[in-house]
């Protein structure tokens, strides 16, 4: 069942979703050549915890880290680890702090150094999807509205977006109902109700929109090992325009 959020709610999770956010933009100063995943995760664990939060995704199903940190050809769940950042990666960072009872969830792509124009493109092309999406986040409107928009943009600028994984609702629990996937026909899903608090995730690649999990039960890449790139906020459905919980200001 979907779950509407009351002002209290809604209130606690835009405290979440704003350490969520602070967390990101910390995890993403720190991408430049010679840095290590590990050490990345460390600062975020670090950052959220001593805000009295904790990592939504530590020991979350198992995993191992505090964010997902995937490079190039890993679309998703990367595990933090020794591995250094090189000049020209490309790096996708997925952090969730959870605060008051609540969670914030959120994700973008950060390039490390001079990358390739088509890389800059790629990172372009997929936080821009998310905002022809959410563009569509209002009441009265379907879930499939926002993927079918987000489709609609990957496609028309010549990539293509996951099938495999969504986008879901976020609250009291890391992940809810509804699901949100990145395509699909317009007009179809649950209908948007005021105090729906959802992630809208465009999880895009370069190539082939087919992908495939590693032996480590996680880390996610692109089939054809094309690059790939994430971006992803905390959403609130309001009376009119969705309000983004994952923002780093007041």
């Amino acid at each position: 069942m979907i779950s509407l959020k009351s002002p209290r709610e809604i209130d606690c999770m835009r405290r979440a979703g704003r350490l969520t956010a602070q967390a990101r933009a910390l995890a993403g100063s720190l991408v430049r050549p010679g840095v290590t995943t590990h050490e990345i995760d460390a600062a975020v664990r670090k950052f959220i915890e001593s805000h009295g939060a904790k990592p939504s995704f530590l020991g979350y199903g198992g995993f191992s880290g505090s964010a997902c940190i995937s490079i190039n050809e890993q679309v998703i769940h990367g595990i933090p680890g020794p591995r250094k950042l090189k000049e020209g990666d490309i790096v996708s960072i997925d952090v969730g702090a959870f605060l008051d009872g609540f969670h914030g969830d959120c994700a973008a792509t950060f390039p490390c150094g001079e990358v390739s124009e088509e890389a800059m493109r790629l990172i372009r092309v997929t936080e821009e999807s998310f905002w022809k999406g959410i563009a569509h986040a209002r009441p009265g409107k379907r879930v499939y509205d926002i993927s079918h928009a987000v489709q609609q943009y990957v496609e028309g600028n010549g990539f293509s977006v996951v099938r495999d994984f969504v986008g879901h609702g976020v609250g009291a629990k890391l992940h809810e109902p509804p699901e949100v996937p990145n395509y699909g026909p317009a007009g179809h899903g649950a209908r948007l109700q005021p105090g729906m608090t959802i992630a809208v995730e465009p999880m895009v690649c370069a190539g082939d929109w087919r992908v495939k999990v590693l032996k480590d039960g996680w880390t996610t890449i692109s089939a054809d090992g094309s690059l790939t790139a994430h971006y992803e906020n905390t959403i609130l459905i309001t009376d009119g325009e969705p309000e983004v919980l994952t923002v780093a200001e007041e």
